[in-house]
């Protein structure tokens, strides 16, 4: 055997050498790139979460939704096809307010054409006029029969602007446009009516101001959009998520054809759902710091801004927005502000009044969910979950309290985390979400409102509680877990992500609405909610007593009637 050449020995090592420090400056290489990729990449995602917080809510025949026929009243042809005809009629503000305007005027009306609406509202600053169109609706525009449709009229306009339908101006605390048009020439759009009837008549009336008050434009105002929305029926949406059943017993909670539906989406943190007298769903947002508005016309809306805090140390508050919500048997809304530590009562003129702010001298934690009981008292929960950082509590327990005309009573100050809570159907219950023992609690109520008999009632860690008028719990956490009034779970619906809280709602109480960390769903069940006051339908219980610009010029004109020689004549 020939003996190796020692060269070749070195030669061998030195290409060793050579290929572990490539080797090595490759993963070097690889190891740059990758934490750059991560420092390019971070902000991304940041951004993508942002966006996915902006999307736009589902879809709604307010909001985004494609209408399958439009029809545009300031064309003649077309407004014929719904017997269009628009009149016009020119004022002074002070000329609105002398006639004390309760409905738009009957009398003194100009016929105009379509085509002739843009040469009307060229007027001098502190003019006002009234357009007003009668629309039929036909049994069908091209394919589309109409009784399947809802009819949306939506209005582009320079200027203030207040429509009336059928006489009827009914503007709603929170709502963004409508009845009360903002923004010069932004869309705004008002529900006619969900399918109607052929031959059906709407009368629509808009009072429209000049939209400067300091200098007048050269177009005091103008309709510049008007147009009549047939909007289809709805796609029928897929699952949103999957409905687990346990035991017999749930399928008559839970009907086999219930569908667990998503209806909007676009929240941070969603929280404290409740169904309001007038027909819609308020969202609390307590990362956002917002009060949301949901029903099935607007979608998703912002109802109340720095709805739990405001102030320079802002960015110390992890969760500084409203949380729990609830409304009295007077169809008032009730909140519980996280970051001012409060419970708070939203008047029906928009006023707030304090109810508690403080238990003996010392503020609380942060109040976090609460519920009625049938005869006014409000109970209320108080753990430290939103304590801003580096804060000190300055009660050193979390409480269960009740709120009674005035009066403030500690019940309990043995949870270490009190939560959701609910009252059983004969309010001879209550239940507790506790967090830190991972329990449901029940308690006895007493005569007198207090609580007695504290023991667990179901080992789980949850936050929201509701109870139907069967006794069933349902608790929010990765699901709604329905568990008997003896302590069997007997299903859970789970939508596709965690849940916070839940509530009630549409005019039955047989619509659960579930809210978690950016979504709103809902499920029809087969029994009814326990715990909600009905109160009566009317612009006086149910809507904000808006002062309108046609209201509040009549009460300046009665305050300070027109004097000769003041210009007002």
């Amino acid at each position: 055997m020939a003996e190796s050449s020692p060269f070749g020995v070195k030669q061998v090592a030195r290409v060793h050498r050579v290929w572990i420090l490539l080797l090595l400056l490759v993963l070097a290489l690889g190891t740059g790139v990758a934490a750059g990729y991560v420092r390019w990449r971070r902000p991304h995602v940041e951004l993508q979460a942002q966006l996915v917080a902006l999307r736009p809510p589902t879809v709604s025949a307010l909001n985004d939704a494609r209408p399958s026929a439009v029809i545009d009243l300031k064309d003649a042809e077309a407004a014929l096809l719904v017997r269009g005809q628009w009149r016009y009629m020119e004022t002074a503000r002070d000329g609105v307010a002398a006639g004390g305007v309760t409905r738009p005027p009957e009398v003194g009306w100009t016929v105009v054409r379509p085509g002739a609406l843009d040469d009307r509202g060229r007027a001098g600053r502190g003019r006002a006029a009234w357009y007003r169109i009668d629309v039929v609706i036909p049994e069908r525009l091209g394919d589309l029969e109409t009784r399947a449709s809802t009819v949306v009229f939506e209005l582009a306009v320079d200027g203030y602007a207040e429509i009336w339908v059928d006489g009827k101006l009914v503007p709603v605390l929170g709502t963004n446009g409508a009845f009360l048009v903002t923004g010069t020439s932004a869309r705004n759009r008002v529900l006619l009516t969900r399918g109607p009837r052929a031959g059906q008549r709407f009368e629509i009336t808009v009072l429209v101001v000049d939209r400067a008050l300091a200098e007048p434009p050269v177009d005091a105002f103008s309709i510049r959009s008007a147009t009549l929305d047939f909007v289809g029926p709805p796609e029928t949406r897929s699952p949103a998520g999957e409905i687990v059943r346990l035991d017999p017993a749930f399928d008559a909670i839970v009907a086999p054809t219930a569908r667990l539906e998503k209806v909007a989406e676009g929240l941070r943190s969603g929280e404290g759902p409740v169904w309001m007298p007038d027909g819609h769903l308020l969202v609390s947002d307590f990362s956002a710091n917002l009060i949301y508005r949901w029903n099935a016309d607007d979608g998703l809306t912002v109802w109340r801004t720095k709805s739990g805090y405001a102030g320079l140390d802002f960015s110390r508050y992890p969760l500084p927005g409203a949380n729990g919500l609830a409304v009295d048997a007077q169809g008032r809304l009730t909140i519980a502000e996280h970051g001012r530590r409060r419970i708070v009562r939203l008047e029906r003129n928009g006023d707030v009044t304090v109810l508690a702010a403080s238990y003996q001298g010392r503020r609380f934690n942060s109040p976090n969910d609460l519920v009625y009981r049938s005869n006014g008292d409000l109970y209320f929960t108080d753990p430290p979950f939103g304590l801003p950082k580096a804060e000190a509590r300055e009660l050193p327990f979390s409480g269960v309290f009740r709120w009674r005309a005035g009066r403030l009573d500690l019940l309990t100050s043995d949870l270490g985390g009190p939560n959701g809570l609910a009252f059983s159907p004969d309010e001879r219950l209550l239940y507790v979400a506790e967090g830190n023992k991972g329990a449901l609690i029940r308690f006895d109520v007493q005569d007198d409102g207090t609580l007695a008999n504290e023991r667990v009632f179901f080992p789980m860690r949850a936050d929201g509680l509701k109870v139907d008028r069967r006794g069933n719990v349902y608790a929010a956490a990765a699901g709604v877990t329905v568990i008997s009034p003896s302590g069997k779970i007997l299903g859970v619906i789970r939508p596709a992500e965690g849940l916070t809280n839940l509530a009630w709602g549409d005019d039955d109480d047989r619509t659960l609405y579930l809210v978690g960390g950016r979504g709103i769903y809902r499920i029809r069940l087969e029994v009814p909610g326990s715990g909600t006051w009905r109160h009566p339908k009317s612009p006086a219980s149910s809507t904000l007593r808006y002062r309108t610009l046609s209201s509040r010029i009549v009460s300046r004109a009665r305050r300070h009637p027109p004097q000769p020689g003041d210009g007002r004549n």
